[in-house]
């Protein structure tokens, strides 16, 4: 079952946000062979998203992702809130994909004020 988890993002920034993963034993779980894939939109039924770049960081043995979106991504978001989820992908031996949600939650976008154009004062 994935975790639950909010966060805030303000438009016309970078952001990154890193995961740490532990398998069921609370160990640090190994990321080797696995991709990781996030998108969020602005509710469940919609089919207009946007991807993270999502990446398993160096050395995979530390078990952290790392997942970001540029500052042209979040300023092209409109304010308000939208749902996200995570998951590992794992190809097994027998050539099976392996799925699993480890995070998910709402992200609220709050709008920016700089770089919006609208001249001087």
């Amino acid at each position: 079952m994935a975790t639950y988890e909010e966060f805030t993002i303000d438009q016309g920034t970078d952001v990154a946000i890193e995961i740490y993963c532990i398998d069921e034993n609370g160990n640090t779980k190994d990321l080797s062979n696995y991709q990781v894939q996030a998108e969020l939109k602005k509710n469940y039924s919609t089919t207009n998203l946007v991807s993270f770049n999502a990446v398993v960081a160096n050395p995979s043995t530390d078990g952290v992702a790392v997942l970001s979106l540029t500052n042209t991504q979040t300023a092209n978001l409109e304010k308000g809130r939208y749902v996200y989820d995570v998951q590992l992908n794992f190809q097994d031996s027998n050539g099976d994909t392996i799925v699993e949600r480890i995070l998910e939650g709402r992200i609220q976008v709050t709008p920016q004020v700089t770089g919006t154009g609208g001249g001087g004062v």
